[in-house]
């Protein structure tokens, strides 16, 4: 163990001066930057996982990334999706990664490629094979042999096939950057002198493969050299690298968070955002990946937690389906730009910084070359703050930080929005006629030609492999015709203890009861009277699991279903366990099996038409055909009127839904101002977590599209819709003398004497104008976009601008001054101008 740990050593400090002194390498850094071609980069990236979204959209997702500011497109490599059994390996569709590298390329970006190959991400089972569970002896994660051969197969399998594809930056692809393991140190820590072992293994395995490019390890505070450790969170500028020769990485800047069935959908204001990267920056940091830029869907049962929601919309930047998420995509835009604006004195030392108050600093950097750049921060939630910077005075909002790429004039605050805000809408997509519904009932008792039969109760994933979310367990129990509950008509009580994540009940056919967990109580108890008769009675358990869990310790060992133990309660003998008498099982739906939610599939059954159709009704598939609506705007299904089930487009899985589970916590008001957790700004209260399912347009054929659903609880699918998501409205919330990019330009090259105005900026979406403008006030209006009000300082012609520059046009601009709104309504006063345009 210590020749080898010697030779590890003498191996990273070669390899580290092969990459910080070598003028060959490509692709190296030091303690200021990564280093590309000689030259230090701050590198704005960004998160988009090419398996949540379809190859069609990728191009304009790389596209918006690149226009938003973006340098770098990060993402994780899903081994369960390329391996899903051994050895047989699947790069098509959607998981094509070779093509979605080289789209980001063609762009003129680069890639951070995070093999792992663990991505915890709320996927399932975190990204691992259920398969590599029972290799024998295998332990996940830790100084085990077995899993650390699959591991480095599977990991040398990624880097050869992007050497093949000559996709490393040294070979003249994208790739500059790439990722072993992730988030291990809270493992580590955990583990002890396993998981040390291990972290040092999986470095010196990926060090090995010879990328050329250096590797990360996030959350990894002894990551060794050469490789760089990174920081995770909602704020990283706290965050120093374990080496003074290393850059100051932040590998996930969490826009927003993930949204689980039964809870609220968290939101992050776009200001704290831009405010934790400009803090990170001012502190030294270069290297930034937003976390998610792009979220997307979680298609077909990927999603993990368990309980995680179908969609990963993650408040990011670019929203589930690929639109702007307006302010946010705007404001770091900027935001980007400023930035890189000062690129040149970032890069060239550490940061001076000058105390300007109890809450207030600024942060300082120069080069030799006379490069001079400054960040004014006003650390206090609550209130303004006036300082004196250099010779002039600069007025900070709470909470902000003003961007100064001359050391003079003010380019943007995090605080003050100048891009463009947008509501959303979801419109009912017309169908001719409606969709037409069938009904096929899932059976719930006959299983005898594919079930089996043991003694005792099976753990779910080790008996379904993940191959379906449901399991049946069926056993019989023989009531005595003297049973006294017979004659009092007090039911006994059914108790099972289930490891979750929702069970539905059936006593000789019939739903009793159902029982479901959540993401912080995956498991669950059901407990209630059942209706048994004298004689043989069939007592049936589906037990199902909502995606596996994706994060924690022993992955191997996680259990899920019917557990146990299994009571009836009430009897003339008291208590008797049901545990450990014979059981019966079936994996997954005869549904499943019969391949209903595809064209052959669902043409091999009867199905039922009429009136039963629209009852609610558990355990049923439905199906319809309709033709694919015109236009691109993205679609969805309105799943509102449904319980629980899973959704088929032409045979492919949009995924799960449960809009019957409904959101709670507490919601309210969001302050932008002050430390952002995920239990801060919440919306849907009290609604379904999740009511819209994304559509691709790529899985739709132009007529005769086949839609199947599986309803578990009982919905109506008469109540199911195709809807589009458009723009309703758009907003600008602009201050008189906001400062600007153009401003600054104008004033360094002596072209302008004084800043000049800023402009309002409305534009609708693709094939929309502006129909009319629900508000407009230039003076003291408050309030948000969708919910404007005038203040005590009101222009009355406040409106006739728009109604002239705006009103039938896709986009308009109009410059905020007092005499474009018919003079100044209130001298002396600090005014805004606040505007709600609909667009159609």
């Amino acid at each position: 163990m210590g020749l080898k740990l010697v030779m590890w050593n003498v191996l990273a400090v070669a390899v580290l001066f092969s990459w910080v002194c070598s003028v060959e390498a490509s692709v190296s850094y030091d303690s200021k930057a990564i280093v590309i071609n000689g030259q230090r980069r701050i590198l704005i990236s960004g998160s988009i996982h090419y398996p949540r979204s379809s190859p069609e959209m990728w191009p304009d997702l790389i596209q918006k990334a690149k226009e938003g500011g973006l340098d770098v497109i990060q993402t994780y490599v899903f081994w369960n999706g390329h391996e899903p059994s051994p050895g047989k390996y699947y790069f098509e569709e959607n998981y094509d990664l070779v093509k979605f590298v080289k789209l980001v390329h063609q762009a003129g970006l680069y890639v951070h490629l995070r093999i792992g190959p663990y991505v915890c991400a709320e996927w399932n089972f975190g990204g691992f094979p259920v398969w590599l569970k029972y290799i024998r002896g295998i332990q996940f994660r830790t100084d085990n042999g077995p899993f650390k051969a699959q591991m480095q197969k599977f990991t040398t399998k990624i880097v050869n096939m992007m050497k093949a594809e000559r996709l490393f930056e040294t070979h003249g692809g994208p790739i500059i950057l790439s990722q072993i393991e992730n988030e291990y140190g809270p493992m580590e820590y955990e583990l002890g002198a396993a998981g040390r072992a291990y972290s040092q293994w999986a470095a010196h395995m990926a060090v090995g493969l010879s990328t050329g490019v250096p590797w990360v390890m996030c959350k990894q505070d002894d990551a060794p050299d050469p490789v760089i450790n990174a920081c995770n969170g909602f704020y990283c500028d706290y965050f120093s690298p374990n080496k003074a020769y290393k850059p100051k990485m932040w590998t996930e800047a969490w826009t927003g968070w993930y949204t689980e069935f039964g809870g609220p959908v968290p939101h992050r204001p776009a200001e704290d955002l831009a405010f934790s990267v400009a803090r990170f920056i001012q502190k030294g940091g270069s290297f930034i990946n937003y976390y998610m830029y792009h979220g997307g869907t979680n298609f077909g049962r990927t999603a993990g937690g368990p309980f995680i929601a179908t969609s990963y919309d993650y408040d990011a930047p670019l929203d589930e389906y690929g639109l702007l998420r307006q302010p946010k995509w705007g404001h770091l835009k900027d935001l980007h730009r400023a930035i890189k604006l000062c690129e040149p004195a970032l890069v060239s030392g550490d940061p001076t910084v000058v105390p300007l108050g109890n809450y207030q600093q600024a942060h300082v950097f120069k080069s030799k070359s006379g490069a001079c750049a400054a960040f004014l921060a006003n650390y206090n939630p609550n209130s303004y703050a006036k300082i004196s910077f250099g010779n002039m005075h600069y007025n900070l909002p709470p909470w902000s930080i003003s961007i100064l790429p001359d050391c003079k004039n003010t380019v943007y605050n995090t605080a003050r929005l100048g891009a463009q805000s947008a509501q959303m809408k979801m419109t009912r997509v017309p169908i001719h006629g409606g969709f037409s519904w069938q009904a096929y009932n899932e059976e719930t008792t006959s299983y005898e030609d594919t079930s089996f039969t043991v003694v005792g109760l099976l753990e779910q994933i080790n008996t379904t492999r993940d191959a379906s979310d449901h399991l049946w367990y069926m056993t019989d129990v023989k009531i005595d015709p003297n049973e006294g509950f017979l004659r009092s008509g007090k039911y006994p009580v059914l108790t099972v203890l289930s490891a979750g994540h929702a069970l539905h009940v059936f006593i000789n056919g019939q739903l009793s009861g159902t029982a479901y967990g959540s993401l912080e109580f995956p498991k669950l108890t059901f407990s209630s009277g059942v209706n048994l008769r004298a004689g043989i009675n069939t007592i049936t358990l589906l037990s199902t699991t909502v995606g596996l869990p994706n994060v924690g310790p022993h992955f191997e060992t996680w259990n899920a279903g019917v557990l146990g133990p299994v009571t009836l309660n009430g009897l003339n003998e008291g208590r008797r366990d049901l545990s450990w008498q014979k059981w019966s099982y079936k994996v997954g739906l005869k549904g499943e099996s019969l391949g209903l939610h595809s064209f052959s599939g669902s043409s091999s059954v009867e199905w039922i038409q009429g009136n039963f159709v629209s009852r609610k009704q558990p355990l049923m598939w439905y199906k319809t055909t309709f033709n694919a609506p015109a236009g691109s705007a993205p679609l969805a299904l309105d799943m509102g009127s449904m319980g629980k089930g899973q959704i088929w487009i032409n045979g492919r899985s949009l995924g799960r839904y449960w809009p019957a589970y409904k959101a709670s916590g507490s919601c309210g008001a969001c302050n932008y101002a002050g430390t952002y957790h995920e239990k801060k700004c919440l919306s849907n209260c009290g609604e379904a977590s999740q009511r819209w399912y994304h559509v691709p347009h790529s899985w739709l054929n132009p007529t005769g599209n086949l839609l199947v659903v599986f309803e578990e609880w009982g919905g109506d699918p008469n109540g199911i819709f195709l809807v589009r998501r458009d723009i309703d409205s758009v907003c600008a919330d602009i201050n008189e003398w906001q400062p600007t990019l153009m401003n600054w330009r104008m004033q360094t090259s002596g072209k302008a004497n004084k800043p000049l105005r800023p402009k309002a900026h409305l534009s609708c979406g693709p094939g929309q104008k502006i129909s009319s403008i629900k508000f407009a006030s230039f003076g003291t209006p408050v309030g948000v976009c969708g919910s404007f009000r005038e203040g005590s300082c009101h222009a009355h012609k406040s409106y006739d601008a728009f109604q002239r520059s705006c009103i039938g046009q896709n986009s308009c601009s109009v410059t905020v001054a007092p005499e474009i709104f018919g003079g100044d309504p209130c001298p002396n006063v600090m005014k805004k101008l606040s505007v709600e345009a609909i667009c159609s």
